[in-house]
């Protein structure tokens, strides 16, 4: 009777973590813009990401000034004149992974589709991305590519040659079990 219990015990709580949340404060997303004249990378560590697995949607928020640049000027006027971090802190995300029965120990290719936010502008995005369970985590990585001028993003024309009309963002998300 009691290992009967035990191993409903153990069945209900591989259940809970299967249908639970799983967060990362610590995500990782960068951009990169590259022109003949130059490249453009800044590096954010403090995305915050949450996955429910009994849906299969997908959030997330970025803090706009936590992008590091090699340049303090380039982080300057990314917060000042591009982006308007002040006005506009946060980037979202707000989606879905499609094939997220494709979940196993071995990493698949899933589709993610969603709405992002950047600039106060939403648009729809469709990607491509790599998901795996393993360790009872969710490991989620990908990139796909943002053109400035869809998220009313305006460039100066003095430094118009410098940046990509088309940046390039690639994130890495380590998802863990969410306990309150």
């Amino acid at each position: 009777m009691k290992i009967k219990l035990i191993i409903i015990a153990l069945l209900f709580s591989t259940v809970s973590i299967g249908q639970g949340k799983f967060l990362t404060k610590k995500g990782y997303t960068s951009f990169f813009s590259s022109t003949p004249i130059e490249d453009i990378n800044a590096d954010n560590n403090q995305v915050l990401s949450i996955i429910d697995s009994s849906s299969g949607t997908i959030a997330i928020a970025i803090l706009m000034k936590s992008f590091a640049f090699e340049k303090s000027l380039m982080q300057e006027h990314f917060n000042e004149n591009y982006v308007e971090s002040d006005r506009y802190p946060k980037a979202t995300f707000k989606g879905k992974i499609i094939d997220f029965g494709k979940l196993a120990k071995e990493e698949a290719t899933v589709t993610i589709v969603g709405d992002l936010t950047i600039h106060g502008v939403t648009k729809k995005i469709e990607t491509q991305s790599k998901i795996q369970y393993t360790n009872d985590k969710i490991l989620l990585k990908g990139d796909f590519e943002v053109k400035v001028a869809d998220f009313g993003i305006k460039i100066p024309s003095v430094v118009t040659n410098n940046i990509a009309k088309t940046i390039k963002v690639t994130f890495d998300y380590d998802h863990k079990p969410y306990t309150k």
